[in-house]
């Protein structure tokens, strides 16, 4: 069956806008054309495509069209660039989930050598940047997900390694004797919630996992400043790790094995986008020069 493009574009809408009024607001007809332009194609594909929340949220179905949609704009804009149709003020932008690490550490210079494309970066943990791509809220994305989110493709750029540091005077005071037993006791910096890299490493030295004295520190920069500032612990990207050991401002815990590598994936549309192609390549030479291989 055919999908119609007025009725997916008018989904995108929706999902984009929140409501079905902004919705209609936006692609200037009234909320009754958007409604029924929705039920039209909730009733093609037999699925119910919107959770009518406020703001409207695309069931798994609606997601597979929602992506659809962007990537159909995608090609739009691409086919009418090489025609030279392209409005004036109207750049070629690439949107792209990463992780705040990478953000922090290498990705941003894989993107100083490109021409004419613009991007636009969603922050998220390495773990969850492929639901970005499932949702069809970015192009591409930096994940630790080997497996490709339909309708995507999947390589790897190399494993980041983190290593378990403290200040000084933190690792004199609360890091003694067995570390396992010292570390699962002291107070810990965890990025938020959902970050699983220190209990990962005291699982690894044979514990349930860190103390529950824990500092939430949602920022890359912030979270190693909060280490060499005495807070607690934590599991440090050994690129911005390394010069503070060497400037004696961090101590590594434990001996040269200590350490936990994620490895990470650069996933993205199967789209013929020189744009996108192009900030495939970029990240991928950057991420040859800073990350560890396989």
């Amino acid at each position: 069956m055919e999908l119609p493009l007025d009725q997916v574009r008018t989904l995108l809408a929706v999902v984009d806008e929140g409501t079905f009024d902004a919705a209609a607001a936006a692609l200037h007809v009234t909320p009754s054309a958007v409604s029924q332009r929705v039920k039209a194609l909730e009733q093609r594909t037999g699925r119910v495509l919107l959770q009518r929340t406020k703001p409207v949220r695309p069931t798994e179905s609606g997601e597979v069209l929602v992506r659809f949609a962007r990537q159909l704009g995608r090609l739009e804009r691409d086919a009418r660039g090489e025609l030279g149709m392209s409005g004036a003020g109207e750049p070629t932008r690439v949107s792209v989930a990463v992780n705040a690490d990478s953000l922090a550490t290498w990705f941003l210079g894989a993107l100083t050598g490109l021409s004419g494309i613009f991007v636009e970066l969603r922050r998220e943990d390495e773990d969850h940047t492929a639901a970005l791509l499932r949702e069809g809220l970015v192009m591409a994305a930096v994940t630790s997900a080997p497996d490709p989110v339909p309708g995507c493709s999947v390589r790897s750029l190399g494993r980041m390694r983190y290593l378990p540091v403290a200040a000084p005077q933190f690792a004199a005071a609360r890091v003694r004797g067995e570390l396992a037993d010292a570390l699962a006791e002291a107070p810990v910096l965890v990025f938020d919630r959902r970050d699983d890299f220190q209990d990962a490493f005291l699982r690894r030295l044979g514990r349930a996992g860190a103390s529950a004295l824990r500092h939430y520190v949602p920022t890359s920069e912030g979270f190693a400043d909060a280490v060499m500032a005495g807070l607690g612990w934590g599991m440090v990207p050994e690129a911005q790790a390394e010069p503070r050991l060497r400037e004696g401002r961090l101590v590594r815990l434990g001996g040269p094995e200590s350490w936990v590598d994620v490895p990470l994936y650069w996933q993205q549309w199967k789209l013929d986008s020189p744009a996108l192609g192009a900030v495939a390549e970029a990240v991928a030479r950057a991420a040859e020069g800073a990350l560890r291989r396989p």
